[in-house]
Formats: C-alpha cells, sequence, structure tokens
C-alpha cells in the first residue's frame, strides 16, 4: 500500500478534532481511521499485476535520432485502473517523460508511448515497468513493478557523412574523368588518347604511336579492387574523453568515412576492433551492405581497460592480408603506446601503414595559458608532452607510415583526404 497526498490531508483535517478534544484516544482514533480508509480503498483499486503489458521498440537507431518506446496495457483486473505508469529505461536512453496517467475500464487496452533519444551508442535495455493504481477516492494506491524486456539498438551517429559528397567528387576526378598523370605502383592502365604538350613522356606508348601517324600516350587510374583494412585499437587510451565524448567515438566516425569513401572506390574494406582479442570483426561485407553492417559491428564496441597487444595486433592484420594493401591504425599517439609496442608493429606490417589519432583541444589550450604561475606550470608539462608526442610521430615517419593527428571533427575528414592521396599519388 501506497499513501498519497490525499491521505496527508485526511490527517491534517483531524487536527481541529485533536484540538478540540486532546486526548491520547482521539488523535489515536482519528490515525486509525484513516489507515482503515486507505487500507479499504487500496484494497478497491484494480490489481496491477492483472494488467498485461507489452512494449513495442524499434530494431536500431542512430545516435542522437529520436525513437519511441511503445507500451501496450490491457486492464484484465476486473475493475477500473486508473494508475500511474512508469516507463524505466538506463539513463543514457534519454527517457525523460516517462510517466503516464491511465483511467482504463476493464477489458479495454491503451498504448503508452515514451520519446527516447539516446546519448550514448551501443544496447540501451528497458527497466521495469511500474504500475501505481490508486483506489476509487485517491487516498492509497497499490504498486508492482513488471518485468517487461526491451532493448534499443543505438548506432553510430555518423555526423561525418556530410564530408562525403566532397571527398566523392574528388575520387571521381582520380577515377578517370581527369587522367592521372604519374604512374605509380597503385594504379593500372585505363586508355590511350592522343599526346598533348605537358604531358608525361614516359608515358608515350611507343608501339601504339608506330601504329598511327599522331603520338600516342597512356592514361592511368587508380587501381580498384584494393584491400583496405581498418584496425581499431579499443584498449584503455581509447576511453580517454576528448571534449564530451570518449576517444573511441571519434575513432569510429573516421572508420565510417573512410569505409564509406574506398567502398566508393571500389576497394574491399574490413575492420578489426582489437586491445588483447578481437572484439568486433566486419569482412566480406560490400556494396549497399557495408555500411549497416560496420554500423551494427561498431555500435557495442566500448573501450577496454586493458593494454594493446600490439604482437597479437600484427598476427590479426598477417592473417588478414596476403598481399600489400592500406592497413589504417586508429590508435592513440603517444609515448606510452609507443613503448608498448606500436612502433615494432608498425615496423612489421609489409604495407601502406596509417596512424591516425585524435588530438585533445585542451592540451593546445594549456599551452597557450601564462595568466599566472599555475598555468605556466601546466603550460610547461603540455608542452614537454606536446614533444614526446611529436617524437612519436617523428619516429612513426621513420618506420615508412603516414600519420593523421587531428582534433575530433577534423580526424575523419582528415583520414579521408590522407587516403585520396596515397591514391593519387598511387602508393595503393
Amino acid at each position: 500500500m501506497v499513501p498519497t497526498g490525499r491521505a496527508a490531508l485526511l490527517v491534517a483535517l483531524g487536527v481541529p478534532v485533536v484540538a478540540l478534544v486532546p486526548v491520547h484516544a482521539t488523535w489515536l482514533g482519528w490515525l486509525a481511521f484513516v489507515v482503515l480508509a486507505c487500507v479499504v480503498d487500496s484494497r478497491l483499486a484494480a490489481s496491477p499485476r492483472d494488467v498485461r503489458v507489452r512494449r513495442r521498440v524499434p530494431g536500431a537507431v542512430r545516435l542522437g535520432e529520436p525513437a519511441t518506446s511503445e507500451l501496450t496495457l490491457t486492464n484484465t483486473s476486473g475493475r477500473r485502473l486508473r494508475a500511474l505508469v512508469r516507463d524505466a529505461w538506463q539513463p543514457s536512453a534519454g527517457a525523460v517523460e516517462n510517466r503516464h496517467t491511465v483511467d482504463l475500464p476493464d477489458g479495454e487496452s491503451v498504448r503508452l508511448r515514451t520519446p527516447l533519444r539516446a546519448t550514448r551508442r551501443g544496447d540501451r535495455e528497458a527497466d521495469r515497468v511500474t504500475i501505481r493504481s490508486f483506489g476509487p477516492v485517491g487516498l492509497a494506491a497499490r504498486q508492482a513493478s513488471l518485468d517487461v524486456p526491451g532493448r534499443l539498438r543505438v548506432l553510430p551517429e555518423f555526423a561525418s557523412r556530410k564530408h562525403l559528397p566532397s571527398r566523392l567528387a574528388r575520387l571521381r576526378e582520380l577515377d578517370g574523368r581527369a587522367a592521372v598523370q604519374v604512374r605509380g605502383q597503385g594504379t593500372e592502365f585505363d586508355s590511350l588518347r592522343e599526346y598533348v604538350i605537358g604531358d608525361d613522356v614516359r608515358s608515350i606508348d611507343w608501339r601504339a604511336t608506330a601504329r598511327r601517324s599522331e603520338v600516342v600516350v597512356r592514361t592511368w587510374r587508380p587501381e580498384r579492387d584494393r584491400r583496405v583494412l581498418i584496425l581499431l585499437d579499443t584498449a584503455r587510451t581509447s576511453a580517454l574523453r576528448v571534449g564530451d565524448a570518449p576517444r573511441i567515438d571519434a575513432s569510429i566516425e573516421a572508420a565510417l568515412l573512410l569505409s564509406a569513401l574506398a567502398s566508393h572506390a571500389g576497394d574491399r574494406v574490413e575492420l578489426v576492433a582489437f586491445d588483447r582479442k578481437t572484439r568486433a570483426r566486419v569482412a566480406g561485407a560490400h556494396g549497399a551492405r557495408l555500411m549497416p553492417t560496420l554500423a551494427e559491428a561498431l555500435a557495442g564496441v566500448e573501450p577496454e581497460l586493458t593494454e594493446t597487444d600490439w604482437t597479437g595486433a600484427v598476427a590479426v592484420v598477417q592473417q588478414r592480408l596476403s598481399q600489400r594493401s592500406l592497413v589504417v591504425l586508429l590508435t592513440a599517439i603517444e609515448p606510452s603506446a609507443a613503448e608498448s609496442g606500436l612502433l615494432e608493429a608498425v615496423a612489421r606490417l609489409d604495407h601502406q601503414v596509417v596512424v591516425a589519432s585524435v588530438r585533445d583541444p585542451e592540451v593546445d589550450e594549456l599551452r597557450a595559458g601564462r595568466a599566472d604561475v599555475h598555468e605556466v606550470f601546466d603550460a610547461a608539462a603540455a608542452e614537454r608532452g606536446e614533444l614526446e608526442r611529436a617524437a612519436v610521430v617523428q619516429r612513426l615517419r621513420q618506420r615508412g607510415a603516414e600519420v593523421v593527428d587531428a582534433l575530433p571533427e577534423n580526424l575523419a575528414p582528415a583520414l579521408a583526404d590522407a587516403y585520396l592521396a596515397l591514391k593519387a599519388a598511387g602508393r595503393l
């Protein structure tokens, strides 16, 4: 039994009576009357356990997009149901307006809709549905919490898709619509055309020229059907919050944009989320199936409080790739990461390696502080950290890796630009 505000008001109405007859029997009798009235009123309320509840939730929704949890209540208690219903969810599901007032006759049903707007990726689980059924007078209520399972799959936001059209336009320029003048190891023959001033003389096809009355050159285009393996580091460094989100979220955005771009370029994309073991893997998906498969696989990937096993990561890459490919490592460029085996792993990979990392804007703010002694010390510490970070970047480049180091909102387009630059240079 749950007393309501009306029960408290009824107790307050007895104060004048107690004041007129100030003896113990008076106030004890009045309290006994209130308790009895509450018990009778609660017994007359519809039983919340005799209410059938069904839940319907969308299968998946992108982070930040609205969704709706729909409850269908059917009153089978034999009495009129006057109730307050709470549809409880995890806080990160964003169920704010989750309390509903119900006045439902026996044998009828009603639908209750709770708006959701998740603030985190992954599976957002529904909690219990609590029904507080009030008596006819409203002095007391009967309450029960029912298990009504529900799960909302929250996919990555993919806010970086806004950068895709401009990168696709540049890709079309590379893909034969504008001739590639310099032949590299990652380019393939496209067509023959007449020589014009400015063409590379090394592209002249002498045999074709001999058969014609004009000088003919070969044109090249970026090679298609290449392998792109994205290795997403899910170890402890990915849990660091940069701005309002963990570092891994920016890495996921970069992985999605690069995957979409590489897929349009005709390359085969594979993704592995790894720390000390494989947390997620996408292989064999292409075309229209690629992006939904990636979003589904990355939705539940969370940072693990462990160190990255770079030896194991190299073994995974070598197992998946048998020919020279593009390997993208989405990880943290830090002295501790380098000491844990990142540099050695890059040196052991016989592929074109790109290391992409998220910069923390707060570090740049600390480096600029000079207002007082404390800010000067903070600036010195931040500057030393930046020098150590720059040394790691230099050592990575000495081992043949391309390095992309950008702020969270710039990492995805910067990585896409690096991919296009490698395509244009014929290094894929």
